[in-house]
């Protein structure tokens, strides 16, 4: 999906001696939820910490010698989305480390901090100074600050101080902690590998290092986790109401994750089916715009009871980013990712499947090259309803003078794009697809302009994000 950047995905781990080496897994694992950079911080059987941070994939990242070098049966990893502003500043790439009046603490953390730039103010008035332009910063030096007896304490004053979106992993001495706020904006679960406790963004990290399931971690939960796997509940923001990121099951999160109650392929084969149901058209066949698309079309295909095959293939080692050479040749970097496959396009009419649009860009592009590969008619088809608003609690979507669904009719933009026919699921259509008993649970904030929580109460002009990028506009 274009227009949107990829999330962060954070995983932590307490009670086995290959530590790095899990947390290595379990980013690869979380690979889709941040491109740009990853850090892995151990701790080395004291109090000090080691660690490693580098910009660019996992596997490339971290070769053999550096694992070996990270020593410890306990530590924490983060996987960076890309960003715009600062995104490139190596202070901002996490885990972050601190020296405390309660010891050494490491933290990653994925989510968006709404008023970081007022108490960041109000901390460096006091004194505070800061290392990076990130939000999770913030967090640390409230964290800090504090005069609470202990973490667990410290972590719950901050927590009613924060607002916004943050699902973190924070390592001790001798414990490790996994948080959410209140409204549970971002996922995480953890789960059990012999005696040792794995904690990450996605279960489908916990599959990949045979860590069995356990569950959620609930909205404005802390765990508090002991080397021996002991696992203590606090709940100390029990009735908050939820307010579940509805981009997660639509594009986010991977199909064989277990994300906010229930397996994503199985909501997004239902978001097809409902897509069918409101927009159906006659065709011959369908297809998916790779990856997040496919559950979508297939289930699409199901119900209109139209042939799904294969009309696009994505190239799989190609990066997200891409710099265009000229505008001669403007198709280049979709053409490096996606190739038409003819035999299933020429003289066809065709519904293409996509989870969303954002700039409608991309979709121009593949829409252009699905013609001269010979289709004889596009529809184009999308899982989610059209984007208007920007979202201020973890996703870094384009202001909203940018989003094409803000500003141009559905019929505007089926003309820009290319395609004879265009169809947007409805918001009554996605709720359907998420289940009666928890659509109510979801934030729709980027479709409908209502939050949880209104942002534009506690963002200011130059407001950074929990990845060192550029701030939101007050009053957006």
């Amino acid at each position: 999906m274009a227009g949107f950047r990829e999330e962060c995905g954070v995983v932590g781990v307490i009670g086995d001696p290959d530590a790095a080496k899990l947390i290595y897994l379990g980013l690869h694992a979380l690979q889709h939820r941040g491109q740009e950079a990853a850090g892995i911080v151990t701790l080395n059987g004291g109090e000090e910490f080691t660690g490693h941070k580098a910009f660019g994939l996992v596997g490339d990242s971290f070769p053999n010698e550096i694992i070996a070098r990270l020593e410890g049966s306990s530590g924490v990893g983060h996987n960076r989305y890309s960003t715009t502003g600062g995104s490139r500043l190596t202070q901002n790439i996490q885990p972050f480390t601190f020296n405390t009046a309660i010891g050494n603490i490491a933290i990653a953390h994925n989510g968006n901090l709404t008023n970081a730039y007022m108490i960041r103010q109000e901390l460096e008035a006091m004194g505070s100074i800061f290392q990076s332009t990130s939000d999770t910063e913030v967090f640390m030096h409230l964290l800090a600050r504090s005069d609470k007896a202990d973490v667990l304490e410290r972590m719950v004053e901050v927590m009613s101080k924060v607002k916004g979106a943050y699902s973190l992993v924070i390592l001790t001495k001798d414990r490790l902690y996994a948080l959410r706020d209140p409204f549970g904006f971002r996922p995480l679960v953890f789960g059990r590998r012999g005696s040792a406790v794995v904690v990450a963004s996605e279960s489908c990290a916990l599959e990949l290092l045979d860590a069995d399931f356990d569950r959620e971690i609930l909205p404005g939960e802390i765990i508090e986790i002991f080397p021996d796997g002991l696992v203590k509940s606090h709940h100390p923001f029990p009735n908050a109401r939820k307010g579940f990121c509805s981009f997660e099951p639509v594009y986010f999160a991977r199909p064989d994750s277990q994300v906010f109650g229930e397996e994503i392929y199985n909501l997004r084969k239902r978001m097809g089916q409902v897509l069918a149901r409101e927009t159906a058209v006659d065709a011959d066949v369908v297809i998916a715009v790779p990856d997040s698309g496919f559950p979508m079309a297939l289930g699409y295909a199901n119900e209109a009871g139209i042939p799904m095959e294969i009309g696009l293939v994505r190239n799989p080692y190609v990066g997200r980013t891409f710099i265009e050479p000229s505008q001669s040749i403007r198709d280049f970097g979709v053409k490096l990712k996606l190739s038409p496959v003819r035999s299933t396009l020429y003289g066809k009419r065709v519904i293409v499947v996509d989870d969303s649009l954002v700039r409608g860009t991309t979709s121009l592009k593949i829409l252009r090259m699905l013609r001269k590969a010979g289709a004889k008619e596009i529809h184009m088809r999308l899982g989610s309803p059209p984007i208007t608003h920007s979202c201020y609690f973890g996703v870094d979507t384009p202001e909203r003078d940018q989003l094409m669904a803000a500003t141009n009719t559905a019929e505007e933009i089926r003309e820009f794009i290319g395609a004879d026919t265009l169809g947007f699921l409805s918001l009554e259509g996605l709720r359907e697809a998420l289940g009666e008993q928890n659509a109510n649970n979801y934030c729709y904030g980027c479709f409908t302009g209502n939050y949880p929580e209104d942002p534009c109460r506690t963002i200011t002009p130059q407001a950074t994000d929990a990845m060192g990028g550029p701030g939101l506009k007050a009053g957006f």
